[in-house]
């Protein structure tokens, strides 16, 4: 994908690229080549049209079911961020999508970014607040792109983000389960 960088943000050098590349909320989106079709490998990464799908649907990734749900919420299985012991997950922003109770049985073993501690969670509320992409730096700042940037809706840096993954905070979070940390 060409980019173009202007002071009105970032566009894809092909307009019709670039039409057909943003949402509804005018966010040009990250192209990668295949379908996201089939299984996905359990990887950090989903493909964006996949992610996206799934987050905007509230359904499980892997199998594109909806996601499990009980009195207690919805089913989010996340990694234990740097081995904390004591993370407070009331107000996490995640990129990960709930999950159904099957692939989240098979996801805890077959994930590396889980095998080495995770947390099982039960979510009433899960508001999309912005992307998660490359942030590119306005025209002749000198600055490098950030690859890692969280971007909310509201934010002026908008208009320059190429996204990967919507994000959600979740709140109203019932801690259920924890998995083995690695020493």
């Amino acid at each position: 994908m060409d980019l173009t960088i202007t002071q009105d943000g970032v566009s894809c050098t092909d307009p019709v690229w670039d039409a057909l590349s943003r949402d509804l909320e005018g966010v040009l989106w990250e192209t990668w080549a295949g379908l996201p079709a089939g299984k996905p490998a359990y990887a950090e990464e989903l493909h964006p049209d996949r992610q996206r799908a799934a987050m905007e649907s509230l359904s499980c990734a892997a199998c594109k079911c909806p996601a499990s749900r009980s009195e207690l919420g919805m089913l989010w299985v996340l990694p234990v961020l740097d081995h904390a012991k004591d993370t407070v997950w009331e107000g996490a922003r995640t990129v990960t999508p709930p999950m159904c109770e099957d692939c989240a049985d098979k996801v805890k073993l077959r994930c590396p970014q889980l095998r080495k501690g995770y947390v099982e969670l039960r979510v009433r509320e899960a508001k999309l607040i912005g992307v998660r992409g490359t942030l590119h730096p306005r025209p002749e700042s000198g600055e490098e792109p950030d690859p890692a940037a969280l971007v909310l809706y509201h934010s002026a840096d908008l208009p320059f983000v190429v996204a990967r993954g919507l994000v959600r905070e979740l709140t109203n979070v019932t801690l259920v389960a924890t998995g083995p940390t690695a020493p």
